[in-house]
């Protein structure tokens, strides 16, 4: 008999017992996290299904486009003695970059819809001007006498040829070249369009002019090869993000569009303005700028999904409170039913944002959880001043939820202030509770 009292006792503690009960939460919100997981795979699944569909629509209208150019590619003999001490050559290419090149562009931006998913897609005019002045080869290794000067290629790399819209021509001191696909060499860029342009070591500069209409997606950037390179933008699209090596010396943004200025000097790369070989990484240079869609539904819900812990815990200990004041009961189970309710908001959000507005779908979900939340809680309470404590917990909850996720710049602060003021709020509560007396009355 006596062990069977100790037995019902014990039983009795971990039934009753504070400390078991806020143990046994913390293993239920551990729990959770798996289920959790579940749903942060969801949403990255969905967001890589967006990426693949946006993906195969760039793909056939133009990828992200950078334009390297232009410059010229001019062929030399590279004398050398074979085994047999005999002289023979071999055919080596100078690359040799503007003094100076203007770009001014129009970008055209649409948005295209396949399916949910949408992608953004600009269609660019370039006029591209500048000059070129033939380098001094009388201090450098190649002999000035070796350079095929009449051999010469005018060269633009193209990121993704198949953006190009229109037919290229090139107007090179005066005469007119078309041009054609390919490069002699990929030192510079892997692909783009040249064309055979003599050049004559007598002339001090070569002007050249050309226009470029290109197809592309997402990202246009430029390489500056120029010794000044100035490159002037502008666009209706209203949410640009400008990226790369180099800022904008000058922009505009509204909702009407943007436009924007660049300069950008030789001496602010890492590469010359005449040289032989692939020794330079001209791309590490390149700057520009991104169309930015605003309104991603998959990172501002993986944002939301780390909130998930914080949500369980603040819901789990409203109802804990509840027990200890109101002495009614929550079983383990009934907690895990509540959890995977606030865990189904962060699919709710992600299923309707998909065909609704985010933020509408916003208070769809959380309204939905709360409502039943509240209800569920309603028929194990019994007790309605209970109950809307749980509905205000809860309300608060999301609405503080929705205001972070709009001031994103100033997130942490916002989280810091309003974890301090919770807490705040449950010390405050919880200051007349005699936790040794609740232990001995629960065990009695």
């Amino acid at each position: 008999m006596k062990k069977q009292e100790t037995i019902r006792k014990t039983g009795d503690f971990i039934r009753n017992s504070a400390t078991v009960k806020v143990i046994s939460i913390g293993v239920l919100v551990l729990v959770l996290l798996i289920p959790m997981a579940m749903v942060s795979s969801l949403m990255r699944e969905r967001e890589f299904r967006r990426d693949d569909v946006v993906y195969e629509i760039n793909a056939k209208w133009g990828n992200s486009q950078t334009v390297t150019g232009p410059f010229f590619t001019v062929p030399y003999r590279s004398y050398f003695r074979d085994e047999d001490d005999a002289l023979k050559y071999t055919l080596r290419y100078l690359h040799v970059l503007p003094e100076d090149v203007a770009v001014k562009g129009q970008l055209d931006s649409q948005v295209r819809y396949r399916s949910l998913y949408e992608a953004v897609l600009y269609t660019a005019e370039l006029e591209i001007s500048g000059s070129f002045a033939l380098p001094d080869l009388a201090r450098s290794s190649i002999d000035p006498e070796h350079v095929l000067w009449d051999k010469a290629v005018f060269s633009v790399g193209i990121s993704d040829m198949r953006g190009i819209r229109d037919a290229i021509t090139v107007t090179c001191d005066g005469e007119a070249y078309k041009a054609g696909p390919g490069l002699k060499t990929t030192d510079i860029a892997s692909s783009g369009v040249q064309c055979a342009i003599p050049l004559s070591p007598a002339r001090a500069t070569t002007p050249f002019s050309l226009r470029l209409k290109l197809n592309g997606s997402q990202e246009l950037h430029f390489i500056p090869v120029g010794e000044t390179t100035r490159v002037s933008l502008a666009s209706s699209w209203p949410s640009p993000s400008f990226n790369g090596s180099f800022l904008p010396t000058r922009r505009e943004v509204s909702d009407q569009g943007f436009s924007a200025d660049w300069a950008v000097l030789h001496l602010n790369r890492n590469f010359p303005q005449v040289w032989s070989g692939n020794n330079y990484k001209v791309g590490d240079s390149a700057f520009g700028v991104n169309l930015l869609v605003t309104a991603d539904i998959y990172q501002k819900s993986i944002r939301i999904s780390k909130y998930a812990v914080m949500f369980i815990v603040f819901t789990f200990s409203a109802f804990f409170f509840s027990e200890i004041i109101s002495k009614k009961r929550v079983h383990p189970i009934q907690y895990i039913l509540i959890g995977l309710a606030v865990l189904l908001f962060y699919v709710l959000l992600l299923s309707i944002s998909e065909h609704l507005n985010f933020d509408l779908a916003y208070i769809l979900s959380a309204t939905a959880v709360t409502a039943l939340i509240t209800g569920y809680s309603r028929g194990i309470l019994r007790n309605t001043r209970f109950t809307v404590t749980v509905f205000g917990i809860l309300a608060v909850l999301y609405a503080y939820l929705y205001i972070v996720l709009q001031l994103e710049d100033y997130a942490l602060i916002m989280g810091s202030v309003g974890l301090f003021l919770v807490l705040s709020v449950v010390m405050y509560i919880t200051r007349g509770i005699d936790w040794y007396a609740l232990e001995k009355e629960e065990t009695a």
